[in-house]
């Protein structure tokens, strides 16, 4: 069993505390620390074998052995870096840095330091994706052909508590939300080698309407509105369009995966269930397709419990810092190919995660 120290505790925190605690046998948080102290210790009291303390005290402690960086974006990388030094494995909320170059640098130094980096999301290896990828894996759609996937909404600003780090560098729609759908189509159709797009800034100012900032103003420095071309190695072409500027919209939050044989739904990215429904070339209604694996509930933190999992084992865990890396230098060439007006060559790829195993026990991984 690995110990876990988790750093931020804010809104994401509960399921992942919940999850490592109670779900996953490979492991267990014994710390945890804030910058907002009293939130540390709130967990503390819940959890009673967990130590509400510091970053610090959790790098020198020689019994933690992954840290669970859930810090704000633009923290991923300063966090990451001090975790690799200190000779633990860390394991990153989305996205895996803001910069290329700070994903690049946390690679190299775990690579030196002979450490894991994984990254949510790791919703892909939820019951519903793990679902499309057996159908793909088994010819079921034929050769993939393409792929749409849609994330359109009016932004967290009128529910979150706190959202003006959404319209800051690091987040906006496309980092935000992007990976989850970004990460999905990479595990279902492998890496990406070219990539077009175009965004915008609709709106340079939001207006908060939620507890407790209600009318205070959010100056806009991202893109909020932005839809990226993809051409896959393997031959497929894909679009994604992210959006906070959407009033409403009839496109679902799903991807579609366009085969030569049939067209495959593919259920919400940020979540781990279904529903997945195939339409088979020649036929006029979808069928409902049986959610034949497993962790269809929240599932947050299987990825991390992956990753515990190989570590013990010496084996490579799925959500990991290449994957990220990879859906990383998609998401910043969408937006250089925007700024730029051209097509942007990737240099990065990865390897298609391996499937889970079928009819896993609940917390069960190998």
């Amino acid at each position: 069993m690995k110990r876990i120290a988790i750093v931020g505790c804010g809104k994401i925190s509960s399921i992942y505390f919940k999850n490592s605690c109670e779900l996953f046998p490979q492991m267990t948080v014994t710390a945890c620390a804030d910058l907002d102290q009293e939130r540390a210790a709130a967990y503390a009291r819940d959890y009673p074998h967990v130590t509400a303390t510091s970053l610090e005290a959790i790098l020198a402690d020689p019994a933690i052995d992954i840290v669970l960086n859930l810090t704000p974006p633009a923290s991923h990388y300063a966090v990451a870096r001090q975790v690799v030094a200190a000779g633990k494995s860390v394991y990153n909320e989305k996205p895996l840095t803001i910069t290329r170059e700070e994903g690049q640098a946390l690679l190299a130094q775990a690579r030196q330091t002979g450490v894991l980096v994984g990254s949510a999301p790791d919703t892909f290896l939820g019951g519903g994706i793990q679902t499309c990828l057996q159908l793909i894996q088994e010819g079921a759609i034929g050769e993939p052909v393409g792929a749409q996937a849609f994330m359109l909404s009016r932004g967290p600003e009128g529910w979150h508590p706190d959202p003006a780090f959404f319209y800051q560098t690091g987040s906006g729609p496309l980092f935000d939300m992007g990976p989850y759908y970004l990460t999905t189509l990479v595990a279902l159709l492998g890496p990406v080698r070219r990539v077009t797009g175009s965004a915008r800034i609709s709106f340079p100012t939001r207006t908060i309407g939620s507890e407790p900032k209600r009318g205070q103003k959010i100056n806009v420095n991202v893109f909020t509105h932005s839809t990226g071309v993809l051409e896959f190695a393997g031959g497929a072409i894909g679009a994604i369009t992210t959006s906070f500027d959407v009033w409403g919209s009839s496109m679902p939050r799903r991807i579609e995966i366009f085969g030569s044989e049939a067209t495959l739904s593919v259920p919400d990215p940020n979540t781990f269930r279904g529903p997945v429904g195939i339409l088979r070339a020649g036929r006029k209604e979808w069928e409902d397709v049986d959610i034949a694996r497993s962790y269809t509930d929240n599932s947050r933190g299987l990825g991390l419990a992956d990753m515990a999992a190989a570590l013990e084992k010496g084996r490579p865990h799925r959500a990991n810092g290449e994957l990220a890396f990879h859906v990383l230098d998609i998401m910043h060439a969408i937006h250089d190919a925007s700024a730029q007006g051209r097509h942007i060559e990737l240099a990065s790829t990865c390897d298609r995660p391996a499937a889970l195993p079928a009819n896993l026990e609940p917390g069960e991984i190998d």
